[in-house]
């Protein structure tokens, strides 16, 4: 009940390009192949900007799995949905929400960043102030051990850490917790039971974090105690109280600033995307007209890649003696502007071009995709609806 789990959605804003690939994707790929891992697209979220337009939500949803597939991901490693197709999300939020303190919601840093960047849009909605615990909804609904995310989102993971802590102490309290917890410690056999009463001592008297880990990994292994019993035992070995909701831990991941093509951080609100599936022809067009450093204004006038945005792509794309040969040519006007955009053309029609090559099969036959995306959806629903029974059963409200 308590693996190795790794959860992470993405809005669906349309045909995703070369910054979600670079700055989410690529670490999914590696992921996928080293733990469980479930990914959704988080259409509710969506709504919460684009409630007064949602005609295009579901294209959207579905060019973004599309996105995925042809990027990589696989759905015999790892479990792909959608968030409003496991309606337990929606039902955790609410019970959530019941507890979760108003000054936490307003405290998220991006709360006031979005609202500020987004004027034209009227974010004083209930679901745009709760977006942070629906975030926390879709993770904790599936007890996730790790959650990847960029160093701006490492907030958001807090927050999910403090609202499971607080579901746990209001709601783990159980009415004869210690006698019970023992019981279950029986059951590890007596070897077992004394290794982790060694641990949880060692754990509760010195704060050792390494006991604790090795407390966790030894309940992961017993493979003959029943849920209650486990649950039981993991609230034991921290405290007095079961675990329902597991915190999970942040994975940062690196997320390199891939400047659009105007030189501003690639965006599709500033419309300057490179898309994942860009035909070549227009990749060629977009990179030659990006903007390099001003100071070239003729091809014999020198340059300084640090000030050419183009140089940031080169940092992504380019080997390092394609770098060395742009730095000195840039410097001393030995190579022009297009012919330093070049490499960076030729690597990127590279990198799509089985991009589109995987994506086509999906676009023959839309029913792929959708028979991928009801798998995810049962395997997804099975998980939360574990979660949902042992939640409704803390808070008195089991049918």
């Amino acid at each position: 009940m308590f693996s190795e789990r790794v959860v992470s959605g993405m809005r669906p804003t349309g045909a995703l390009h070369l910054g979600h690939y670079h700055g989410a994707i690529k670490n999914w790929l590696k992921l996928q192949s080293e733990l469980p891992c479930l990914f959704f697209v988080a259409d509710w979220h969506a709504l919460t900007t684009l409630y007064d337009d949602p005609k295009i939500l579901e294209q959207y949803t579905w060019e973004t799995v599309v996105d995925w597939l042809a990027c990589g991901i696989d759905p015999t490693q790892a479990t792909l949905f959608i968030q409003s197709r496991v309606p337990e999300h929606a039902e955790l939020t609410l019970l959530l929400g019941m507890s979760t303190p108003l000054s936490w919601l307003e405290r998220v840093p991006t709360y006031k960043d979005q609202i500020e960047k987004l004027k034209d849009k009227e974010l004083g909605t209930y679901g745009f102030l709760g977006y942070p615990l629906m975030q926390a909804a879709d993770v904790l609904i599936y007890r996730a051990s790790q959650v990847p995310v960029g160093e701006d989102q490492a907030p958001h993971i807090e927050m999910m850490r403090e609202i499971a802590r607080r579901f746990n102490y209001l709601y783990g309290r159980e009415k004869g917790f210690e006698e019970k917890a023992q019981e279950a410690v029986k059951k590890l056999g007596s070897k077992r039971a004394k290794l982790y009463m060694e641990l949880r001592d060692r754990f509760q008297q010195e704060g050792s974090d390494e006991a604790l880990e090795q407390g966790r990994a030894l309940l992961q292994e017993a493979q003959n105690l029943a849920a209650m019993d486990r649950e039981r035992l993991f609230g034991y070995l921290e405290g007095a109280r079961r675990i329902i909701l597991v915190e999970p831990a942040t994975i940062l991941t690196e997320t390199p600033r891939l400047p659009g093509i105007d030189g501003n951080k690639m965006s599709k609100s500033y419309g300057n995307t490179i898309a994942l599936r860009e035909e070549p022809a227009q990749v060629t067009q977009k990179i030659r007209k990006m903007p390099t450093d001003p100071a070239r204004v003729r091809r014999t006038d020198p340059g300084d890649p640090e000030k050419c945005p183009v140089w940031l792509l080169h940092q992504v794309y380019s080997s390092d003696d394609v770098k060395k040969w742009v730095v000195q040519g840039c410097k001393s006007a030995g190579i022009g502007c297009l012919e330093c955009k070049q490499p960076v053309i030729d690597e990127i029609i590279r990198e799509t071009t089985p991009f589109r090559e995987r994506a086509q099969k999906y676009l023959d036959d839309p029913t792929l995709i959708r028979n991928i995306v009801a798998d995810g959806c049962d395997k997804a629903r099975e998980l939360a609806r574990e979660t949902m029974r042992d939640v409704r059963e803390v808070m008195g409200i089991a049918a």
